[in-house]
């Protein structure tokens, strides 16, 4: 019998001696709850998809074009030089497909038999060679704009994982990473058909340390013969949990 919304692709088989690859952000589904990663990597159960962002994936696309453009002039960007930033898009072969959702950075972690992949936005290259990561975000708010809400905590994994993969590949990888945050202006008189946006640069000094312990903590998850407890700041499992509670 088909279960509707049960995947039955890209599902962990413990059996299977074949390198299950795993994603940036099912890493993140993992640390914000085990239940609902064991349900979606291991049961083939994920969670309801969100809406696309598609005005964020927008900023994004223009900002990749935009850095592009001193990528192949081997120049800094306006943003670089007005924060301070000694450095200027990195050059590579392999950039495009680093960009690409589905591909992007990969690395095979062989004490697990997991294949850790993550998409970049950018890299840039400082004068000691040292790969930058990099990362764009877009918003819209009138308060200041800071890495110190919770929900930004992922933010910062988000990149650690990244400069962790790109260590594992082989490049000298700078601690220190930057997140381009475009953040739409709302105090304009009128619409007009378009959307300005301020553009700021915040720098962040990452640490992989901890990534390499939960790539065998997932391991063992996903090995593990029973579903394991929620997370404690998962939303989704308590709903679960709240109707099931109702249901005959």
């Amino acid at each position: 019998m088909t279960i509707p919304g049960k995947r039955t692709r890209n599902i962990y088989n413990p059996k299977s001696e074949d390198p299950f690859k795993l994603s940036r952000s099912k890493i993140e589904l993992f640390t914000e709850c085990p239940r609902c990663f064991y349900l979606d990597r291991r049961l083939g159960v994920g969670r309801p998809p969100g809406f696309p962002f598609t005005l964020n994936s927008a900023v994004d696309t223009l900002l990749k074009k935009e850095f592009d453009v001193h990528r192949a002039r081997g120049s800094r960007h306006p943003l670089m030089e007005t924060y301070g930033v000694d450095a200027v898009p990195f050059q590579h072969d392999m950039m495009d497909e680093w960009r690409e959702n589905f591909k992007g950075v990969q690395f095979f972690h062989r004490p697990t038999n997991l294949i850790i992949t993550g998409a970049v936005d950018d890299l840039w290259v400082n004068k000691k060679g040292e790969v930058i990561v990099v990362d764009y975000k877009a918003t819209s708010t009138d308060a200041e704009i800071t890495l110190d809400a919770d929900y930004r905590a992922s933010y910062k994994r988000q990149m650690e994982i990244y400069q962790w993969l790109m260590r594992k590949n082989g490049f000298a990888v700078s601690d220190t990473g930057y997140f381009v945050y475009a953040n739409g202006n709302k105090d304009k008189a009128a619409f007009d058909a378009k959307l300005e946006f301020s553009v700021q640069l915040l720098s962040y000094k990452g640490n992989d340390s901890w990534v390499e312990d939960a790539l065998f903590e997932i391991k063992k998850c996903l090995d593990g013969a029973s579903i394991p407890n929620a997370g404690s700041r998962c939303e989704y499992c308590p709903y679960r949990d709240a109707a099931r509670s109702y249901e005959v």
